[in-house]
């Protein structure tokens, strides 16, 4: 039976809601995109004037379907090249969904996401839907076919396991873009000790390049070896300039709702450095360099007002 506008309109209300949902169960906007368009496809297939609350159903029909993605996916996880980092998502992309509470700000923030590979699937699906869409048990047991118990269960577990060595601090708008300000200054200066003093002892730089653009295939680990990985990142040098085709622009930006700085060079997205704060310095960097994870931020980075770069060339 076609659909009649209204059924379609329902379904394009729920749109963001379930890319939302789908990103923070997979990681990526893609695979997200992918997941909300088959769940189109079996509402357009389903007989809708028999779906008493779509919301419930529409939820339960992308859970599955993502439940199903997970599968595959960590099977590709097992083979991929370097270190695996979530897609990142920038300030302003829709698909990063609720933030009017913690949880959910930080349920979608890029180490969050990283510990969420921890989980089984069906503790992933858990999490997303109690902590950062705030189903009651009840219906998060309906969605999943489990007892409500069982998901109390299931949820605090997962909690657990996510909660384990996080550190990250929340600052506004302002702050983010002061602490990549103060960043760029030390990475892009004349010694290594200003970067130093800006990270916390045990700090880590991780890298994701798919295997396309050159990574380390594993972290840089303690304050030293990040700093020193930093400021040779930021300094002159022809092979890199050769990798990318030119020398990017550096823009301080946000993106899953952490500081990051962002590459841009031809208005082509190069890369996403993400920085996550701790109460006493900055804790960890997470790049991502995998063209194939940056499309959609290109996408958007064409469309927001994003003012002057900090770094003009950044080697």
């Amino acid at each position: 039976m076609a659909l009649t506008t209204l059924d379609v309109d329902r379904f394009e209300a729920a749109r963001p809601r379930l890319a939302a949902i789908a990103y923070r169960m997979l990681g990526s906007a893609g695979e997200a995109e992918d997941a909300v368009q088959e769940a189109f496809l079996r509402w357009q297939a389903a007989d809708v004037g028999r779906i008493e609350v779509p919301e419930a159903w529409l939820t339960k029909v992308l859970t599955n379907l993502c439940l199903n993605q997970l599968t595959s996916a960590r099977a590709r996880r097992e083979t991929y090249v370097g270190e695996w980092l979530p897609e990142p998502l920038l300030g302003g992309d829709p698909m990063l969904g609720p933030a009017d509470t913690a949880e959910q700000r930080e349920s979608v923030s890029l180490a969050v996401l990283a510990l969420m590979e921890r989980l089984t699937p069906n503790e992933r699906a858990v999490y997303v839907l109690r902590e950062a869409f705030d189903y009651p048990h009840k219906e998060i047991a309906e969605i999943l076919d489990i007892t409500p118990a069982s998901s109390q269960q299931i949820f605090h577990r997962a909690k657990g396991h996510v909660a384990e060595g996080r550190a990250r601090t929340e600052i506004d708008e302002a702050a983010a873009r002061r602490v990549v300000e103060e960043f760029l200054a030390a990475a892009t200066g004349g010694s290594v000790a200003p970067l130093v003093e800006l990270l916390t002892g045990d700090a880590v730089a991780i890298g994701d390049g798919g295997g396309k653009v050159p990574a380390k295939a594993t972290p840089y680990a303690g304050a030293t070896a990040v700093a020193k990985f930093l400021w040779g990142l930021f300094r002159p040098a022809q092979a890199k300039r050769k990798i990318l085709g030119g020398s990017p622009q550096v823009y301080a930006w946000t993106a899953n709702g952490e500081p990051a700085a962002i590459a841009v060079l031809d208005g082509r997205v190069v890369g996403v450095m993400s920085l996550e704060v701790g109460a006493d310095g900055i804790t960890a960097f997470r790049s991502q360099v995998n063209p194939d994870k940056l499309a959609r931020a290109t996408a958007l980075w064409a469309t927001l007002d994003h003012g002057e770069p900090l770094v003009e060339q950044a080697f």
